[in-house]
């Protein structure tokens, strides 16, 4: 089958629009397990009756695998910052709507944020062991809650249907966890392109939720070292910058 139509398109995934589906075929060096894996974490976040566009499919085609989704037409939440920066304001309210409504949303069988992080930090060879033991008895000390965590919520995967709302996508990264945690990891996404976005879209979490700024930020070493486990260079520098922030006062 040829694939045709990418609407989104990565160094070993990319997506296609097909018969109004969105098809995500994975390059044929892609680990079978992780390609399962996606699309079980995908099926459990349905069953926490979060509003996703639905799984329709899991197949292989033409030796490559591919997860057939429902397909959200709009444009991401990124696009319409960057046409319309007068509306940031607007557009930070509404993704912090949506955020709180996933938090609200539960799974058990989702694994744990918690687990999650440990197994990336214990995996990261960039810091030296004093500060992986700083970290990781930092993360032991953190409340365990089940709240449904996105893990990669930012606006680039936010879909703005022609209607005004507002989708979250790609859920491979889901968790079960500390929403707290969730929001530290949408801050640092957001810092790494603008700080003051960033600290814009924590005060509107922490008035809308209730929650103490230093809560969140508390997790901000954390979640800061868990992402140098992708290896990106260019976040490098500002992401060991946070986790060599102690205190938050």
């Amino acid at each position: 089958m040829k694939f045709d139509n990418c609407i989104s398109k990565g160094k070993l995934k990319s997506v296609y629009l097909k018969d109004g589906k969105a098809i995500k075929v994975f390059d044929k060096k892609y680990n079978k397990s992780d390609v399962l894996y996606e699309a079980l974490n995908t099926s459990r976040v349905e069953d926490a009756k979060a509003d996703v566009p639905k799984l329709l499919s899991v197949d292989v085609i033409d030796g490559q695998w591919c997860i057939t989704s429902e397909y959200v037409e709009g444009s991401t939440l990124a696009e319409l910052m960057k046409a319309h920066p007068k509306k940031m304001d607007t557009y930070l309210q509404q993704m912090v709507d949506l955020q709180l409504s996933i938090h609200s949303k539960r799974n058990p069988l989702m694994i744990r944020l918690k687990d999650k992080l440990i197994r990336q930090i214990n995996d990261l060879d960039c810091i030296d062991s004093t500060k992986k033991y700083e970290i990781l008895t930092r993360l032991n000390g953190m409340h365990e809650h089940s709240k449904l965590c996105h893990g990669d919520f930012s606006p680039e995967n936010i879909i703005v249907t022609k209607s005004g709302k507002l989708v979250a996508v790609d859920w491979v990264h889901a968790t079960q966890g500390n929403a707290s945690a969730d929001v530290a990891r949408t801050y640092l996404l957001l810092a790494l392109n603008d700080i003051a976005v960033a600290d814009r879209y924590l005060d509107i979490f922490c008035a809308k939720s209730g929650t103490a700024k230093n809560y969140v930020q508390n997790w901000l070493p954390i979640v800061a070292a868990a992402q140098l486990d992708k290896k990106r260079p260019e976040e490098k520098e500002l992401l060991t910058k946070w986790i060599d922030v102690v205190n938050f006062e």
